[in-house]
């Protein structure tokens, strides 16, 4: 039994994170200051409520340990919101890791798991993409994630931290158990606002681009189970006692079109709704999978769940228990 401070763990992929590590007997304890998290989605874990760039609510948050490691999943995440406040995501994200690393330091905690994102890519010209590639990041967001993981590799050689950064594509789902799943505001990905229009909650779901290159003519994304990403993070924390450091992908490595998506929707709900085709929106590349070889050899990981019907399912079964919508 080991012990975690999952900071931003009452958000999406973080609350399932932290069941995934109380179901393995681990002992967690959450700092969230609840900007985009939910007390609901966490049980009775315990929880320090704070910001991340407050130093002195971090401390108190380390006053909880000793901890083994911490895992990290308190960014901004809104690609557009970046692009018109990228302020608020470098003070956020960047500042916010310099202040967080600061903490693990003087709390003497040199370990980190950190939620990265495909967005270091920006418009890859390999596909799949491997951990190789370029980061050339196209958006605010993309860029803070970039540095990111940038200060945690200088930390690595001026400090001793060890750190693994998991760049995962389209997490998706929800816990098949019903404690936790994706509930954002507002909501910008695609299979909760596919359900949505499914339960009447929207008017339709926009598709945007019939005419790219890919089997169908719409945009091929890399879905991935939350559940397999929470076991994932698991993985890593086992990688990081055994020395490992670095960037590595997390994805299905094949994946599903926009209109598979809506079809086994449809299939899952009954529900026959109405879907809008429009133009390509500028900057959609027409496909982005993950190439990864590479952390299913190291660290001996598989993703469980490999068809979308599954991971609808799930996230309609989720989203039925709480209504339909954004609102808290």
């Amino acid at each position: 039994m080991a012990q975690f401070l999952v900071i931003g763990g009452a958000g999406y992929v973080g609350s399932h994170v932290v069941w995934t590590l109380r179901d393995a007997g681990h002992q967690v304890t959450i700092f969230d200051n609840f900007s985009a998290g939910y007390r609901e989605l966490i049980g009775d874990t315990p929880v320090v409520e704070g910001d991340i760039n407050d130093a002195v609510a971090l401390r108190h948050a380390f006053a909880n340990g000793p901890f083994d490691a911490v895992l990290h999943f308190a960014a901004h995440i809104e690609v557009g919101e970046s692009v018109q406040d990228p302020l608020k995501y470098y003070r956020n994200n960047v500042a916010g890791m310099i202040t967080l690393l600061e903490e693990m330091r003087r709390a003497r905690v040199l370990s980190i798991v950190f939620s990265s994102t495909a967005a270091v890519y920006g418009a890859p010209e390999v596909v799949p993409i491997p951990e190789d590639s370029p980061k050339l990041p196209i958006n605010p967001y993309g860029r803070t994630k970039a540095v990111m993981e940038d200060v945690m590799a200088d930390c690595h050689a001026a400090y001793g931290l060890n750190w693994i950064a998991l760049r995962y594509f389209n997490a998706s789902g929800a816990d098949p158990r019903g404690r936790c799943g994706e509930w954002h505001n507002p909501e910008s990905h695609l299979i909760p606002n596919i359900l949505m229009a499914a339960a009447g909650k929207r008017d339709a779901i926009n598709v945007f681009g019939t005419d790219y290159d890919t089997p169908d003519g719409t945009c091929v994304r890399d879905y991935i189970h939350v559940q397999d990403l929470a076991a994932a993070h698991v993985r890593a924390l086992e990688l990081l006692q055994q020395g490992q450091c670095g960037p590595f992908n997390v994805g299905m490595g094949t994946g599903f079109s926009v209109q598979e998506v809506i079809a086994a929707t449809k299939e899952v709900t009954g529900i026959d709704f109405t879907v809008n085709y429009a133009d390509r929106r500028p900057g959609d590349p027409p496909q982005l999978i993950a190439a990864v070889e590479k952390f299913k050899r190291v660290a001996g990981w598989e993703p469980a769940i490999t068809d979308v019907k599954t991971i609808v399912r799930d996230a309609w079964n989720w989203h039925k228990t709480r209504g339909f919508g954004t609102d808290r």
